[in-house]
């Protein structure tokens, strides 16, 4: 029997599309008043005004209750297309020493960075991983996400490779109420135990992770980047990935200028993230592909780095996508309030521009957009409800969470927004 339900006098603000928008049509959003939206099991039947919403089916439906969402802003639910959520220990001493002025290469040499992350990871109870990710999901949740991508890369070795993959799936089948998409990032580092031979460590992934891993992740990753994995590395493991029917992410021109943009595009990629250094090559592709640009503007803040440029890419012509990057080294935050903020202060993007960026091109960024993204007839019911009825408000507090109630699949989420984090 369908389980049916209303969203009542709400404004809705949405993106519209099963594909990403791009460039000026990024800050286009479709807005109705006095509405409602209807829901059939998980998926919208109705959005629109509430003068001509139909009446509720009377027979073969079991109805629950209202939400009356009376002074509120529905967006679709937030997209968060980039995060490493599965790690094991904690780099706060490493961020002190950030923060007093050691470079990166002496925080290398006192045992910090990667490798230290991946020490702890490998050395973790597969429980306690799995604990510790859904905590963070749990938070998630409550700032109103309602998918999230969530890569391997701490583990650098097909075993551990194997754990964080299979926990992502069981997080993907539990009750959390959010979609999780697994990500394969075996090449994030080359591991201590390669002593530098990045060559002989792309063979070990070509050979033995990604045919062995394919069945747990639909998407490949990779960190194309100076001294880590270089151009000819990038293509020769992504081009592998990509005929074993992985989706492709790149990180890309995140730390110099290397050309990772356009290895994105050439390869189909979903989406080029990072690109604090893109050059102007990279912007042009971008605009002219269907490859999603996406920016991680908590960690430019974290670092103290550049941010990346949106208003280039996006007066380009590029689809812009934004999100957290939350990991335990560059950027320890999925704070959604806190990145509108950035983007819009920062950046110069619009609050227009930021929702498509955070809803229906992040969808995008996942090959999801024709599911979700956006307040459709026909998509998920995944929503975000405000607690106020102007959507400038989402920048102007800045830092502080302004969901009041995220809707997952048609259900609305409770949420315990005072857990022990594991």
């Amino acid at each position: 029997m369908t389980r049916f339900r209303r969203i009542t006098n709400c404004t809705i603000v949405t993106p519209t599309g099963t594909a990403a928008q791009h460039g000026a049509a990024m800050g286009h959003l479709t807005t109705i008043t006095d509405a409602e939206i209807h829901i059939a099991d998980e998926r919208i039947a109705y959005a629109g005004s509430a003068e001509a919403a139909p009446q509720a089916p009377e027979e073969g439906v079991t109805m629950l209750p209202d939400i009356d969402a009376r002074g509120c802003v529905v967006l679709p639910g937030f997209v968060d297309s980039h995060t490493h959520l599965v790690f094991g220990g904690l780099r706060a001493d490493e961020f002190k020493m950030r923060l007093n002025g050691a470079s990166y290469m002496e925080i290398m040499n006192a045992g910090g960075g990667i490798q230290s992350t991946v020490n702890a990871t490998r050395g973790a109870d597969h429980s306690d991983l799995y604990d510790k990710a859904l905590y963070h999901l749990k938070q998630m949740s409550a700032m109103g996400i309602t998918t999230v991508e969530a890569k391997s890369g701490y583990g650098l070795s097909l075993d551990t490779e194997r754990k964080l993959l299979e926990i992502i799936s069981e997080l993907r089948s539990s009750s959390v109420p959010m979609t999780v998409v697994a990500t394969m990032m075996a090449a994030h580092a080359v591991p201590a135990e390669y002593n530098g031979d990045t060559e002989a460590y792309v063979d070990h992934i070509i050979a033995d992770m990604l045919p062995q891993l394919r069945s747990l992740a639909d998407i490949c990753d990779v960190f194309t980047e100076r001294g880590v994995f270089e151009i000819e590395a990038s293509r020769r493991l992504m081009s592998a990935a990509k005929a074993l029917g992985y989706k492709l992410k790149f990180h890309a021109d995140e730390i110099t200028t290397l050309g990772g943009a356009e290895l994105a595009v050439e390869l189909g990629a979903l989406s080029a993230d990072h690109l604090l250094h893109v050059g102007d090559k990279g912007v042009k592709a971008l605009a002219a592909s269907d490859t999603v640009a996406t920016l991680l503007p908590l960690t430019a803040f974290a670092l103290k780095e550049p941010y990346a440029p949106a208003r280039r890419l996006i007066d380009a012509g590029a689809a812009v996508a934004l999100a957290t990057d939350f990991n335990p080294g560059s950027c320890y935050s999925y704070s959604i309030p806190l990145l509108i903020a950035l983007a819009c202060i920062y950046m110069n993007m619009t609050i227009e521009e930021v929702i498509t960026a955070l809803t229906l091109n992040g969808a995008a960024a996942l090959g999801l957009a024709a599911d979700t993204g956006s307040i459709e007839v026909g998509k998920y019911a995944d929503l975000a409800i405000l607690n106020t009825s102007n959507i400038n408000d989402l920048p102007y507090f800045i830092g502080i969470n302004q969901v009041g109630t995220t809707v997952y699949h048609g259900s609305a989420v409770g949420v315990d927004h005072t857990p022990t984090l594991p």
